[in-house]
């Protein structure tokens, strides 16, 4: 990424609280998209979005083309599954997925010839309603890794004087480029996307924001946004995590701040990740459903690290084999011939390391929320020691939203609820940056989680 930037851009009307100063390690921001082998199968759990569960609409024995539905349900809350890869179904039954749940999953054996399902057309929409019903169609959640179902996010009170549309391309969490490849190699796609969504919903802006390490991102929105002749803007963002927070997304790029309990469109705005407005350009385009993503493959224990375009379903072991394997940095690890093999490395993460989920086992299946795999060798990736609180009070400060997390931890160790319901665990968006920036290692994000668990048991 070079650092000419010859457009001036919006500056950002507030400043967020908190937050810490991570290393970026964009070490694939130059690195374009490459689209990886059909796989030999692919394995589509019924659950890839918040929301209620699908259930499967197809039975073993059947043949699937891509972008045939496999999954759905009648529950609003809720976003289809299509086939990834053509082939036959051999299996339906429990799997288990990255978070450790165990969910219901169709699995697909490739017939190798990726056969487009005929009914594949582009949607026709001529008004909000038909918009809205092809989003849903179309599979699409969140592909900024919270996999919240595009459709009901977009779907608001058409009374509510929703004005601001916000495109977040901020990829604050360290390695992960997918979002910065996105605005590179699909400009178009990304502002055709935003006309479409401002066509149909009615907002009077869109502001497109971009954290100010990515200069090469900004210049190249910045000249397509020009050329809109509609209210488009790009805003460069301090580097800082948690920046691409919806909520402090929201803060940054207006000023108004989401009250406690209440959403973006409370306050007039809707927050995208700009891969999902680029999307939606395309379904419109050529009505072929969510069935592919980019994911950013990374870390000191990958040999090979890249950006790929992989299907829905497809295992993190073939991605990582991809990218050439496992390097031998965990520990020197020869064959009976003394010649180096793969390892398994020392931690495994899908999504970033902030707010990733650490894996057991690479023989699980990208969903659709999925941005990045990374993996570190135990010499490359230091855990703190845990040793005493020594009330230094960094935590606190680096919360972006002015919790205290070691009375939130205290309160959850002893479960004690009436505390817990005072501390406004509530807000906690669990971004990491308070156990980031805690000297003494203390595992402050595990117990928020816990004491959100205990608030749940409670009520």
């Amino acid at each position: 990424m070079s650092k000419k930037n010859t457009f001036s851009v919006l500056k950002a009307f507030a400043k967020v609280r908190g937050g810490v100063r991570v290393k970026n390690n964009k070490n694939t921001a130059d690195m374009p998209v490459e689209r990886i082998p059909t796989p030999r199968q692919v394995v589509l759990p019924m659950v890839q979005h918040i929301g209620v569960p699908c259930n499967p609409t197809v039975e073993v024995g059947d043949i699937v083309a891509v972008g045939q539905v496999v999954g759905d349900t009648d529950s609003f809350v809720s976003a289809p599954i299509h086939a990834s890869i053509s082939g036959k179904v051999i299996a339906i039954g429990d799997v288990k997925i990255a978070n450790g749940k165990i969910v219901k999953a169709v699995t697909i054996e490739s017939d190798d010839l990726m056969t487009q399902y005929e009914g594949i057309k582009p949607p026709h929409v001529t008004n909000r309603e038909d918009f809205l019903k092809a989003v849903r169609e179309s599979g699409l959640v969140g592909l900024g890794g919270a996999g919240f179902p595009t459709h009901v996010k977009i779907g608001f009170d058409p009374s509510k004087n929703v004005d601001t549309l916000v495109v977040n391309a901020a990829e604050c969490e360290p390695y992960i480029t997918v979002d910065y490849r996105e605005c590179m190699e699909n400009s178009w796609d990304i502002l055709s996307g935003i006309r479409v969504l401002i066509h149909y919903l009615g907002f009077k802006q869109c502001i497109i924001a971009i954290e100010d390490n990515k200069p090469d991102a900004i210049e190249m929105l910045s000249r397509v946004a020009a050329q809109s002749g509609e209210n488009i803007r790009v805003m460069a963002l301090k580097s800082k995590y948690p920046q691409g927070a919806e909520k402090l997304m929201v803060l940054s790029t207006t000023g108004r701040v989401v009250p406690i309990g209440k959403l973006p469109v409370d306050v007039g705005c809707v927050v995208m990740n700009v891969a999902s407005v680029a999307f939606i350009s395309r379904y419109l385009k050529t009505g072929v459903p969510l069935v592919s993503r980019s994911i950013t493959v990374d870390g000191t224990a990958i040999k090979n690290p890249k950006n790929v375009r992989v299907p829905v379903g497809i295992s993190v072991r073939e991605i990582i084999e991809f990218c050439g394997g496992y390097t031998n940095l965990s520990r020197n690890a020869t064959d009976k011939n003394g010649n180096p093999v793969d390892v398994k490395p020392y931690k495994l993460i899908t999504g970033g390391p902030m707010m990733g989920t650490a894996l057991v086992t690479d023989e699980v299946p990208i969903l659709k929320s999925n941005n990045a795999i990374l993996a570190f060798a135990n010499n490359k990736s230091k855990v703190k020691p845990t040793r005493d609180c020594i009330h230094c009070g960094r935590c606190a400060e680096a919360c972006p939203m002015s919790l205290s997390p070691l009375f939130i931890m205290k309160a959850a160790k002893a479960r004690d609820v009436e505390m817990i319901k005072k501390s406004g665990i509530d807000v906690c968006m669990e971004c990491g940056s308070c156990a980031y920036a805690c000297p003494s290692g203390l595992p402050l994000v595990q117990h928020m989680r816990l004491a959100k668990q205990i608030l749940r048991e409670e009520r």
